[in-house]
């Protein structure tokens, strides 16, 4: 968006009191209003700084952030009509930080600044404490699997809904900062917690990302794939004038969706056991894949995968949603005898995902649903140890994720100030 356009966008806000955008919609608690009240001035600088005191994401959740589901959602001006497109000036203002090398300013605590933390992933999660500390003086080290910063940003989400030339710049705006990294560090492999008791706190962001398996017949057969594992490793199968189904409803489903068809299948169906108006995945995205040519599947549900080796075809059956008691969703329910088989060259599970196996060995508590248990401080059983992001079974969303990270540094700083 122009400038001349971002500035009748920002005049568009009402600037409330109650900043419903703010409070209700926003996972940061961003101050919405004030940084836009910031831009209508065309005090750029100031809007930044009012936005980095809750976020240091800002050129990324401007784009792909549930906007529509969050402070979009919630703004005044949507009740009657068009919402505030407070992503596009969050964006704007990330955008113009970079482009003008403005810093992150630091607020020195002295009580801070012979504290070490080891940060475990460098992920949304991960790099959010991570700047959070520094700013005040804490010695960061980031330990990261990869050989590159950013997690999901970069090994998730495709290059044309965010480009990685921005997540890179906006990482070393962070960087800045003082923070080290030590790259090709993998917990459980060759990297462990013994390894870290240097350090005066550790906050585990490593997140997890293995796609999660429905438990029907066929799932090993070849030409079943995970959508995590193809976003994360880019190692793709010959997609090229095939039929592929996806399972699953979320931004991930219409991700993979969106680079299969890039890699010209002939025909990419998304299969969702719900009706549309309850799909987890953002609207203008599914908009998006439907203008890509790609099928939507509502009210139905994958029951068998079949084939000797490979794939051939699926068997689906119909769902209708029903209420259950207890519950204010919709519960999709199969519908006997509505079976039927379809033809396919490919299935993707977009099903969620969970943690690595290997957490299981680190000797910190887990929930019920193997998931890493931390109280209301972000601390797991282990009082050194804080944890955030997907592995607390956190909503997967970076802007849910960078809130932990950022609550995390906070209360670390606490302990550290007793």
């Amino acid at each position: 968006m122009k400038q001349e356009s971002i500035k009748e966008e920002a005049k568009y806000c009402l600037n409330c009191k109650n900043k419903p955008c703010s409070i209700k919609g926003c996972p940061l608690n961003n101050n919405i209003p004030e940084f836009i009240e910031q831009v209508k001035q065309e005090n750029y600088e100031k809007a930044y700084e009012i936005l980095s005191e809750t976020t240091i994401m800002q050129p990324i959740c401007g784009r792909i952030c549930a906007h529509q589901k969050q402070c979009q959602g919630s703004c005044t001006r949507g009740i009657k009509g068009k919402p505030v497109n407070i992503g596009e000036l969050e964006a704007f203002v990330g955008d113009y930080a970079i482009k003008n090398n403005l810093k992150i300013k630091k607020q020195i605590n002295e009580k801070l600044v012979n504290k070490k933390v080891a940060i475990i992933g460098g992920g949304p999660s991960g790099l959010t404490c991570a700047a959070f500390l520094a700013k005040q003086g804490v010695k960061v080290t980031i330990y990261e699997r990869y050989n590159s910063l950013g997690g999901l940003l970069i090994y998730g989400i495709p290059e044309f809904r965010l480009s990685k030339d921005i997540v890179k710049k906006a990482i070393d705006k962070i960087l800045e900062l003082g923070i080290e990294v030590r790259y090709n560090q993998k917990l459980g492999e060759n990297l462990c917690l013994g390894d870290l008791k240097k350090y005066d706190a550790i906050y585990l962001a490593f997140g997890g990302n293995i796609s999660c398996k429905m438990g029907i017949d066929g799932e090993n057969l070849i030409g079943v794939y995970g959508a995590n594992e193809l976003l994360e490793y880019s190692n793709y199968p010959n997609f090229e004038d095939k039929e592929v189904i996806i399972n699953g409803g979320g931004n991930v489903a219409i991700d993979i969706a969106r680079v299969i068809k890039r890699k010209n299948a002939k025909k990419v169906t998304i299969v969702y056991r719900r009706d549309k108006e309850q799909m987890p995945a953002e609207k203008q995205e599914i908009e998006v894949a439907q203008k890509e040519d790609i099928e939507f599947l509502y009210k139905n549900n994958i029951v068998k995968i079949n084939g000797k080796e490979k794939v051939e075809s699926v068997e689906l059956i119909k769902t209708e949603l029903v209420k259950k008691e207890e519950s204010t969703r919709l519960f999709p329910m199969d519908i006997k005898g509505s079976n039927y088989v379809k033809k396919i060259d490919f299935v993707i599970m977009a099903l969620g995902s969970k943690l690595d196996d290997f957490v299981k060995d680190l000797g910190i508590e887990m929930t019920p649903k193997n998931y890493i248990k931390v109280d209301k401080n972000l601390k797991t059983s282990n009082p050194k140890i804080y944890a955030g992001g997907d592995i607390i079974g956190q909503e997967k969303t970076v802007a849910h994720a960078s809130r932990n990270g950022r609550d995390a540094a906070k209360k670390i700083i606490e302990e550290f100030c007793k």
